[in-house]
């Protein structure tokens, strides 16, 4: 896009510049319209598990239900309280969400097409997403009330320990693929199970980090069964007690933006990003030429002009169906007691990903490096 504004007749600084631009832009905007359409789809499905209509009424289908209640939030008014830290009490929500953004950054929609191509795509990942606990903890400690205040404790400790896990996957999924790049661990999952399925879940040593990446993801998003940041029966709705209007919406839409954000990564190290799920051409090569050569050319010609799904397609499929995921989940499977979350993080994940880290370690070793 560089090159375009340069042959535009701009310098190459601010041709730059007004490309980075264009470049969040084209992620920001679509990602903020996703996050409006996906909070519709999850009323929906749970409506659908519980057999009710869910929204309806608003626009087709009620397809406009969401841009209403931003609407309504955006017309409220923003409640302080009188005993808050005011600064710090605005501060936080726009932090959640500002943070939720700036993670997509290094998202590969395509082979090449992502805003910023930096080879420890990954450590980038793993850096902005653990700045989102900072927003709840700030808005806990900001409220000066005693349930939000509890929820950020919780959130605090929440987030850490499932990010430990997450921390021992992600290197079990960097040896196998040998980089840091998010572009390079997509291609390094090209025909990696029988040549012919693309994603690692096809592996027998990492599709377990997968089940465990899965899990920890719904955890490290506060997702139901681990919404005890905002148990309504414990906190009064948590950390967001004291918020009202905008405030309140940014951090819906940091929520909604941080599980978007995990599906992407479910599908970027696991199930091949924007790759299809199987190599066409390793399946279509074979039966070609079989048919060209017993003179069935006319069919043989047909399926070489075969042009599959675009990767940006397959990417926001995965994503739905991770998303379908979370949501099927929530809609489900009851909440955890505090305890319960703490013991499956330490105790259980923790171990298990790391005993992983030496069993692949391992392996690779003895296969991949082995004199």
């Amino acid at each position: 896009m560089t090159s375009v504004f340069e042959h535009w007749g701009m310098a190459p600084d601010w041709a730059w510049f007004v490309a980075t631009i264009c470049g969040i832009l084209l992620i920001a905007l679509p990602l903020m319209l996703a996050v409006a359409m996906i909070i519709y789809a999850d009323r929906k499905i749970w409506a659908a598990m519980a057999l009710r209509r869910g929204p309806n009424v608003v626009g087709p289908w009620g397809l406009l239900q969401s841009f209403a209640d931003g609407l309504k939030v955006f017309l409220q008014e923003t409640i302080i309280p009188s005993a808050a830290n005011k600064g710090l009490f605005l501060i936080a929500p726009i932090l959640t969400f500002t943070v939720a953004l700036m993670a997509w950054a290094v998202i590969p929609f395509n082979s090449g097409a992502v805003l910023a191509d930096i080879n420890v795509g990954l450590l980038y990942v793993l850096a902005i997403s653990s700045l989102g606990v900072y927003g709840v903890v700030i808005a806990g400690w900001a409220s000066n009330s005693k349930y939000p205040f509890f929820s950020a404790m919780r959130a605090a400790a929440q987030m850490i320990s499932y990010e430990v896990s997450i921390g021992f996957i992600l290197i079990c999924v960097v040896l196998w693929a040998g980089t840091f790049d998010l572009n390079g661990i997509v291609e390094a999952q090209r025909g990696h199970g029988l040549g012919i399925v693309n994603g690692f879940f096809f592996n027998l040593l990492l599709f377990p980090m997968w089940v465990v990446f899965l899990i920890s993801s719904m955890a490290e998003t506060a997702r139901t069964p681990f919404d005890l940041t905002e148990a309504e029966s414990e906190l009064v709705a948590g950390y967001q007690t004291e918020y009202s209007s905008m405030s309140f919406a940014l951090y819906w839409l940091g929520e909604y933006a941080n599980v978007l954000l995990m599906c992407a990564l479910n599908a970027v190290l696991f199930f091949g990003g924007w790759l299809p799920p199987l190599e066409v051409g390793n399946i279509l090569t074979p039966l070609i030429n079989f048919l060209a050569g017993h003179h069935v050319g006319w069919l043989a010609a047909f399926l070489g002009w075969f042009d599959p799904f675009p990767g940006w397609l397959w990417l926001f499929i995965k994503i739905g169906f991770f998303f379908f995921v979370f949501s099927w989940v929530k809609a489900t499977v009851p909440r955890y007691r505090y305890d319960q979350l703490m013991r499956l993080g330490w105790k259980i994940f923790l171990p298990l990903s790391l005993a992983f880290v030496v069993l692949v370690s391992g392996y690779l070793m003895l296969t991949r490096f082995a004199a």
